[in-house]
């Protein structure tokens, strides 16, 4: 299926989960925010969060600083 990740168009494996993005992007052990459809989801629940075709998926990657 096609979703939109960070504005771009993301081929992904059909019934594939918020978690299971992470992992093919390799970004499941980062700290960083995902929001779908404009609406923030929380990492509790990106295992069973299904994901569907041409949602719209923003990943921000949190950087620490001083």
């Amino acid at each position: 299926m096609k979703i939109l990740l960070n504005g771009k168009p993301f081929e992904l494996a059909d019934k594939s989960s918020a978690s299971n993005l992470l992992e093919s992007l390799q970004l499941s052990d980062k700290k960083l925010a995902m929001e779908i459809n404009q609406e923030i989801v929380p990492r509790s629940e990106y295992e069973h969060y299904q994901l569907h075709a041409n949602d719209k998926v923003e990943i921000v990657h949190a950087i620490g600083g001083g």
